[in-house]
């Protein structure tokens, strides 16, 4: 089973908003993928964290079982993070709506983040 995760705006979902930066979402859409069908839902608030605080999602994430993240855009510091704990980090730059967002990476077109797209951090 894979739990990916994606940032989301107000109380994300399916139907919900993708939050630019990770690390400043309200909260996390989770989703429990297993055989390539979606089979739960459930959301996951975000918890404060201040700046070069980053590695506060990363242990969030990793305590509620995610072992997938989807970001616009995420800090050199937070990647290495989550690589070290074991979550993949896809990259969507574009899409603001999670529903398509979710698909693509059910149909394995997301590509994972390169160390070239990682921005400043502090939401850029």
């Amino acid at each position: 089973m894979v739990r990916v995760a994606i940032p989301s705006e107000g109380n994300g979902g399916l139907d919900g908003k993708r939050a630019g930066h990770f690390g400043h979402c309200d909260v996390f859409t989770c989703i429990d993928v297993e055989d390539g069908q979606i089979k739960e839902i459930s959301i996951l608030a975000n918890q404060e964290h201040v700046q070069g605080g980053c590695m506060v999602p990363v242990n969030l994430l990793a305590e509620a079982g995610v072992n997938a993240l989807v970001v616009g855009g995420i800090g050199m510091r937070p990647l290495m993070g989550f690589k070290q704990v074991g979550i993949e980090v896809y990259h969507d730059g574009e899409r603001l709506d999670i529903r398509p967002v979710v698909d693509d990476f059910l149909a394995g077109k997301l590509p994972i983040i390169s160390n070239e797209q990682v921005c400043g951090g502090g939401g850029h």
